[in-house]
């Protein structure tokens, strides 16, 4: 065992010989995976090894596309066969809600190039016959799915790994981690020291183990997980001799059960409502190739709905049954990056889908260790996505809840109730009294809407509009005509002071920093000159500057703050999290409110648009902003927590005579369409440029060498592909949630439309025609559904909603840069639950477009 090496990999499952593999093909082959026991002696041995590439997070999806793709070349390096069954999938809809979720993916699939196709129950039964298809309204068809030999795929990763160089080192337990002066780690093994300049955690069971070494509580669970291998059978037989294929892997969500051929029988596995953790605070170290007790009782509602919707299961006799560990993170998706507040300590863990996941995984982490980033959009799997508010309890009650939800759908109105409250503010309380519906912000309980007086305040989960659409349009009107108050507590709050700080600030975004009493937006750029931030930034005083963000960013951008820190401590960085709080009051009669709770002039001109000011209001210390996320008149005031419920209470009794309402945050998110403002991780994430994003104004690219200034030059000079446009949708009684396609009509003053990034481009069968249900797992190639006629996928939605003032459907979303200012009728739609609504550009704000009424 060497002594010395650029980078450790603990953990010898499927991800970190992945995280391995992709390193020494980046090129760092003096490199060392540590395993306690064998190979795949945590959970990938045991895993039932499917595989698919659909995920509700599109930019997972594609990482998981990467990874079907990835195993024929690892079987062509290390000659060992990963048994490969690419034999597609169905899933399965009892409902119309879930025919709906199941319109959703399939429009998703258009324009990450999948070759998914929405079928009848009839059409999926001729590739699985054992189901009753009565049970069903439809089915969407999923080529790229399969299963492989989940031990044979991992040695496949590790032999690659090693022939281009990489070491592996196997009963070899690390014990302890201790990091120099240098930022370089020391890996303490039962078999000597590691000294290495990078340790990756791919520890699988024992990744949270792996993380209290160096003071870290990963939020990640085990979980019991059982499937069932049925004795042959001659259904199975029979069908693979008569039609020379294999049956079909079929996901079930009434009965929560996923299927598949396994050898002559059946494999069939369940995500159980009454689900179980395993080992929930400590990890025994000497568990290895074992399996656990089985429960069937545990399962007996699934296999009862299961036995009912595939009868021809229920006959077959059970040869044996898997219980084994694995793990989760809150929200399902893994746990990758580097950890904020250690230098080059990076996680790959928590990757239950390791078979579908594994080699995306591999390929982003090794992209951000070699070049500095992952190279793709991974927000849905950053570790930095999770704040300290995730301990353990928590962790432990939300992966529960997420795991006994895997085949549950997720409303885009629905908040779910595990481990909350978490976090509240001083108004947690009065926010419930006064009828508010609260949602969880980052851990943290904020109000969404607020039910009308004698009804209950609870959301009617539903694709389509809901209960919320009245009040939450009452909340607008009133707001823009009168004045409203909206708690604000849920933004990411920093001070950065020191004598370097405008020289840091200045530096690290595209703006110049304002002058003492001012306030600016600006974004933030990496290296590469893509978008990875939003601020808005006061110059408080000499030396001293607030900034306000994304509060689900916040780790993330902490992060990034602290890697470009400077080193002699000239400057200082403080996230206040919860110990700051915040109020916003908005409409024409906010500076009426605001001036009878203050003794200071804040009139026009003693406090213009974009003034940022310290000063009493209703007597307790703040801080206040003139600007508001509604782009109306208003004020962002900032105060301790202590200091909130008074201040509050000052508004609400000063605020009588206007007509005062309280709004939330989806009237908030409602206005902000109405003003065509982004917002950040949807309009606003790292896979765009800022002017493909229309951030135009506040790039600067004359004021000084910021950080992606040469990369944001040459997309200026270059002119952006995309560009992010706003529109105006005829939809009916559902509105855009995001990631829908939009399609565009060609025309002869375009010529052919280009794809966007990331899209496949369309395949046919010899014949042109499209092939549809069982025809299509006979090989040949289904029609990407991103071209019909003269219309194509031309772009994708990245939010939008029911815009209540101006009475509007809207979206926002990405399409090629030489269709962004054409407001022509008929050359736009949009997909909306499978049908496609027509819809159109509208470059100017449909609200105030001269942002007169801010500046008032």
């Amino acid at each position: 065992m060497k002594s010395h090496v650029k980078a450790v990999v603990i953990g010898g499952g499927v991800v970190g010989c992945s995280v391995l593999y992709h390193l020494a093909k980046a090129g760092w082959s003096d490199i060392m995976l540590i395993e306690r026991s064998e190979l795949t002696s945590g959970s990938s041995w045991h895993a039932a090894g499917g595989f698919h590439t659909l995920n509700g997070d599109p930019n997972v999806a594609k990482l998981q596309a990467y990874t079907v793709q990835l195993y024929k070349e690892i079987e062509e390096i290390s000659g060992q066969s990963c048994s490969l069954h690419l034999t597609g999938g169905v899933m399965m809809a009892d409902t119309p809600e879930r025919m709906d979720f199941l319109r959703l993916a399939h429009a998703k699939g258009r324009y990450l190039g999948m070759d998914t196709e929405l079928i009848t129950p009839s059409e999926a039964k001729a590739m699985f016959p054992l189901m009753d298809e009565t049970n069903f309204v439809g089915a969407m068809w999923d080529p790229v799915e399969g299963h492989l030999d989940p031990s044979g795929t991992t040695i496949a990763y590790s032999k690659a790994a090693k022939k281009l160089g990489a070491e592996i080192v196997l009963r070899n337990r690390v014990v302890e981690l201790t990091q120099e002066v240098d930022g370089t780690w020391n890996v303490v093994t039962e078999q000597g020291t590691v000294h290495a300049e990078h340790v990756v955690n791919c520890g699988g069971l024992w990744a949270r183990e792996i993380g209290r070494m160096v003071g870290v509580e990963l939020p990640v669970l085990a979980m019991e997980h059982m499937y069932l291998l049925t004795e042959p059978m001659p259904e199975v037989e029979e069908f693979n001799k008569s039609t020379g294929r294999e049956m079909i892997g079929v996901l079930d969500f009434k009965g929560e059960i996923y299927t598949r051929q396994e050898r002559n029988g059946i494999l069939l596995g369940t995500y159980e409502k009454a689900c179980k953790p395993w080992s929930p605070v400590n990890t025994p170290w000497d568990f290895g190739h074992e399996l656990l007790q089985p429960d069937l009782d545990r399962i007996a509602p699934s296999l009862e709905i299961g036995f009912k919707h595939f009868p021809g299961i229920e006959k077959a006799g059970i040869k044996q049954i898997i219980n084994g560990p694995f793990t989760f993170a809150l929200d399902g998706n893994p746990l990758v990056g580097p950890v904020q507040g250690l230098t080059n300590f990076w996680c790959a863990c928590a990757v239950m889908a390791g078979f579908s996941q594994g080699g995306g995984v591999g390929l982003a982490l090794s992209n951000w260790m070699v070049h500095g980033d992952p190279g793709f959009d991974v927000w849905g799997m950053d570790v930095a996505r999770f704040g300290e508010w995730a301990g353990l309890r928590y962790t432990n009650a939300k992966v529960r809840e997420n795991y006994s939800r895997r085949f549950s759908i997720r409303f885009p109105n629905e908040e779910l109730p595990a481990a909350r409250p978490a976090q509240t503010t001083p108004l947690y309380d009065t926010m419930l009294a006064n009828n508010a519906v609260m949602g969880d912000s980052w851990g943290l309980e904020t109000p969404l809407w607020f039910a009308p007086k004698g009804k209950e305040p609870k959301d009617i989960v539903s694709f389509h509009r809901s209960n919320d659409f009245g009040p939450i349009g009452e909340e607008v009107r009133a707001t823009r005509e009168r004045v409203g108050v909206t708690e604000i507590a849920n933004f990411a709050k920093y001070e950065v002071s020191g004598p370097a700080a405008e020289d840091f600030l200045n530096r690290l975004m595209t703006n110049r920093m304002p002058k003492t009493g001012r306030i600016v937006l600006t974004p933030m750029i990496n290296e590469f000159g893509k978008l990875i931030g939003d601020f808005t930034i006061a110059k408080a005083g000499e030396d001293r500057f607030m900034i306000w963000g994304s509060s689900a960013a916040q780790k993330y951008h902490m992060r990034w703050f602290e890697k470009h820190l400077p080193k002699d401590g000239s400057v200082r960085i403080h996230r206040f999290d919860q110990t700051l709080v915040g109020l916003s009051i908005a409409g024409p009669k906010s500076r009426d409110l605001l001036q009878k709770l203050v003794d200071v002039d804040i009139s026009t001109k003693a406090f213009r648009f974009m003034d940022f000011r310290e000063m009493a209001v209703a007597g307790a210390p703040c801080m206040v902003n003139r600007i508001t996320y509604t782009g109306d008149l208003g004020y962002e005031i900032w105060m301790a927590p202590a200091y909130q419920r008074l201040v509050y209470q000052q508004i609400k009794d000063a605020g009588e005579e206007f007509g005062l309402v309280d709004f939330g945050m989806r009237a908030l998110l409602s206005m902000r369409l109405e003003k065509n403002f982004p917002t950040w991780f949807r309009e606003l994430r790292p896979i765009y440029g800022p002017f493909e994003g229309a951030m135009d104004r506040f790039i600067k690219l004359e004021k000084n060498d910021f950080i992606g200034r040469e990369a944001a030059a040459k997309e200026q000079a270059e002119g952006p592909k995309l560009r992010r446009v706003s529109f105006i949708v005829d939809a009916a009684d559902a509105d855009v949630m995001g990631d829908e396609p939009i399609w565009a009509k060609a025309s002869k003053d375009y010529g052919t439309v280009e794809k966007p990034h990331g899209y496949g481009a369309p395949r046919f069968d010899d014949s042109g025609e499209e092939i549809r249900g069982s025809k299509a797992a006979e090989g040949a190639s289904a029609v990407r559904g991103i071209v019909d006629g003269d219309w194509r996928v031309v772009g994708w939605v990245t939010s939008g909603g029911y815009a209540h003032y101006v009475q509007k459907s809207m979206a926002q979303g990405y399409v090629p840069a030489a269709l962004a200012e054409d407001e022509s009728a008929g050359l736009f739609e949009i997909e909306i639950l499978g049908h496609r609504r027509p819809a159109r550009i509208n470059v100017e704000a449909p609200f105030d477009p001269s942002g007169e009424k801010m500046r008032t």
